[in-house]
């Protein structure tokens, strides 16, 4: 879970999936609903991955579709942790914070703005792997 789920969120799903395939259930959503960000697709589609199907969500939008019986969350930004405490009041469910930067923020010209997102996608596979190796 991210703000807009339009970047950091989707990442992470996304290389989740590869890595993990079936063995973990995956969703990904957002306090807020964003748009897809171009660079996110271009970063994605370096490593091989198709990331193209990604539509942006809300939590509600979520929960309406697939139900929220997670037993973790992971947020990747301060708005998304904050609104995942919230949901512990009534669901029983883990959260964690794995503090991201937002590379939505970098200036510069298009090889800077993507190795904003390159790094972000490296840092979270290796969190990813770590969290979740066998």
């Amino acid at each position: 879970m991210c703000g807009q789920n339009s970047v950091r969120s989707p990442m992470a799903a996304a290389l989740t999936r590869h890595l993990f395939g079936r063995s973990i259930y995956v969703g990904s959503a957002g306090v807020i609903k964003g748009e897809i960000d171009p660079f996110v697709t271009a970063a994605i589609e370096e490593i091989g991955l198709d990331i193209s199907r990604h539509r942006p969500q809300t939590l509600e939008e979520l929960e309406e579709n697939e139900g929220l019986a997670f037993d973790l969350v992971i947020t990747l930004s301060p708005d998304a942790h904050h609104r995942a405490l919230e949901l512990t009041r009534s669901n029983a469910l883990d959260v964690e914070y794995w503090p991201t930067p937002d590379p939505t923020l970098t200036t510069g010209n298009r090889e800077q703005c993507l190795d904003a997102y390159r790094t972000v996608r490296d840092e979270l596979e290796t969190r990813i792997r770590a969290r979740f190796r066998p």
